[in-house]
């Protein structure tokens, strides 16, 4: 599908079927990419051990800062671009991709360095020890090698999905994918690397992502003029990358202050097993929610280019389409995961005897799951739409106000399990507020309140 045809589909089309031709690859690639967490834990969890698990869960809230830094860029360039292609900014299109890669190079080395810095004392300080310390940072460190290609992995991979280049998209992730499987099973099957393998086969993976996009770029596949080989910062785009980013940056490093806090409470109130449980939980949690995930890439393009078009109706009309087929995707596997969850949770830990008190915490933990779809289309929104700060504060309330407090207090005094309660709870009154903000912000859509790039 050249430039043209790709631009009036997402502009004119049926929006089920502008959906469709852009989710189905999006959601593809998005559980390709969960797959890399789920696969590093059968992995780590079959052939390592509990401990190892244990020490990989501790850290792997810390390695995904890395995922957050790419995040902001890949979301900011994102919607910048499709903003732009909807209003046809040529100029800016030219330029994207050489100060996308300035901001990728800057924030990869200073990735690397502070977290070296500083990995010891933060692995602490969510309450490793012992061998818990010895896995989790010998398996953090690894990840700090190849900061440069997460970030850059992921940054270039969501330019692609702004395009609503889906397909592509999903074939780099695939392609990533397989690199992982393969380099797990023989650095920790076959060489025995432990932990430290797990970490170079998801690097592996990333640089693979990384590579794919310059191949994509040289093969002329891109719907705009990349110049991918330049790097040069211009003030104005690269505040608007880092502006419309922002949100997505606020809401990874914010899930990384949860994932210490929980690690906190679960090491001091709880046992190893709770905690590489825990580790278990989230992972498949994470691993649930990556179609919406696919559905909230997909939906940037079609926000972000009909409202570069000022075609504001349409773009609440793709909101509610996305947000409705999020939905009727993710209820059935929702349904299976609470009808029985012991199916799935001894893939990752086949040696446990779990308790029926294991699988109520399961329960509650993705107990909410199917209404999820309207805070994670919000947070795509609002960028899409040239206005980033309520997805930031948002995802600063939701950490700071809430989880913190909670995750400190509630475990303390009435046991682990008030964890996976007290996430369900909070959760609850995030979709509440987020709901109200969303019909706020169709009201002032509807009248043309809004604020366009600047050419």
């Amino acid at each position: 599908m050249d430039r043209n045809l790709q631009k009036e589909m997402i502009l004119k089309d049926n929006l089920w079927k502008v959906m469709w031709t852009l989710s189905w690859p999006a959601v593809i690639a998005m559980v390709l990419h969960g797959l890399n967490t789920v696969f590093d834990a059968i992995f780590v969890g079959r052939f390592i051990g509990e401990t190892a698990l244990a020490g990989v869960s501790i850290a792997y809230p810390l390695a995904q800062f890395s995922v957050g830094i790419g995040s902001m860029i890949g979301v900011g360039a994102g919607s910048l671009l499709s903003i732009v292609i909807g209003s046809n900014d040529i100029a800016t299109q030219k330029k994207l991709i050489a100060n996308t890669n300035y901001l990728l190079i800057i924030s990869g080395i200073l990735t690397t360095v502070i977290g070296l810095l500083l990995m010891n004392p933060l692995l602490r300080l969510m309450g490793a020890s012992g061998e818990e310390l010895i896995f989790g940072a010998n398996y953090f460190r690894v990840t700090l090698y190849g900061s440069v290609f997460w970030i850059a992995g992921l940054g270039y991979n969501m330019v692609v999905r702004a395009e609503g280049k889906m397909k592509s998209a999903a074939f780099m992730m695939g392609t990533g994918l397989v690199v992982n499987i393969i380099a797990n099973y023989l650095l920790i099957v076959v060489f025995q690397f432990g932990v430290e393998g797990a970490a170079w086969g998801t690097n592996l993976g990333m640089l693979v992502y990384t590579i794919a996009f310059f191949v994509y770029c040289r093969k002329k596949k891109a719907t705009f003029e990349t110049n991918e080989l330049k790097i040069s910062r211009d003030k104005n785009i690269t505040k608007q990358i880092l502006s419309l980013g922002f949100p997505s940056l606020i809401m990874t490093t914010m899930s990384v202050v949860q994932g210490m806090i929980v690690m906190y409470a679960l090491n001091s109130y709880g046992t190893a097993s709770d905690v590489a449980f825990y580790g278990v939980v989230y992972r498949i949690f994470i691993f649930l929610l990556t179609p919406i995930f696919g559905l909230m890439r997909a939906l940037q393009p079609a926000m972000g280019i009909n409202f570069g078009a000022k075609q504001y109706d349409r773009a609440i009309s793709s909101f509610k389409v996305f947000a409705a087929a999020a939905f009727i995707i993710i209820f059935p596997f929702w349904l299976i995961m609470m009808l029985a969850p012991d199916m799935v949770l001894s893939i990752m830990l086949p040696a446990k005897e779990f308790l029926s008190s294991d699988f109520m915490n399961f329960r509650i933990f993705v107990g909410l799951l199917p209404v999820l779809p309207i805070m994670f289309m919000a947070m795509t929104m609002w960028p899409a739409i040239n206005n980033s700060k309520p997805a930031g504060i948002i995802g600063i309330a939701r950490q700071l106000i809430l989880y913190v407090p909670a995750m400190l207090i509630l475990p303390k005094y009435f046991g682990v399990g008030w964890v996976y309660k007290g996430a369900f709870f909070i959760d609850l009154i995030i979709i509440i507020i987020v709901s109200l903000l969303v019909k706020r912000e169709f009201s002032k859509l509807r009248q043309g309140d809004v604020i366009q790039l600047k050419n």
